[in-house]
């Protein structure tokens, strides 16, 4: 019964090691870090179709933040977002930002187009130039209508 007992317990602790260690990799891979080694940038957008907290915020396809913050603007009516970007990258201030799909099935994510300017944004500072989600439905129901815009 020792024997049984021995084997149990060390079962139940490898059992809990690998579900540790899954729950440090799940955080990982959401961005849920406990470094503060990041500084925030808003934008705002006409449409923001497939972006929730926690979107991923990509430049050059690499990683680099997240989506923090997802609300509307009730003057504008245009989605204000802010999102994460790691310490140590600096967004050249002429940059624009647009929501990009990853392929057909994928989901959306927020990428930084890099402008060329040598002054970068200060934490806190707005994107201004956008653009907004496509959306695929759209696009298909005017490749189906023929390209028409409207009646003739």
């Amino acid at each position: 019964m020792s024997a049984q007992k021995t084997t149990e317990v060390v079962v139940g602790a490898a059992v809990l090691a690998v579900a540790l260690g899954f729950m440090v990799y799940a955080g990982q891979v959401a961005g849920v870090s406990g470094n503060s080694s990041e500084y925030q940038l808003t934008a705002s957008f006409r449409s923001a179709d497939g972006v929730n907290v926690g979107t991923d915020v990509r430049l050059a396809g690499v990683k680099v933040g997240r989506v923090t913050g997802l609300e509307l603007d009730a003057e504008t009516f245009r989605a204000n977002a802010s999102f994460s970007v790691r310490e140590g990258i600096e967004v050249p201030d002429d940059s624009a930002v647009a929501i990009s799909s990853e392929g057909l099935l994928g989901g959306n994510y927020v990428e930084i187009l890099p402008g060329g300017s040598p002054f970068a944004f200060a934490p806190g500072d707005e994107i201004q130039f956008t653009q907004g989600s496509v959306s695929l439905i759209g696009l298909l129901t005017k490749f189906v209508a023929g390209g028409e815009e409207g009646g003739e």
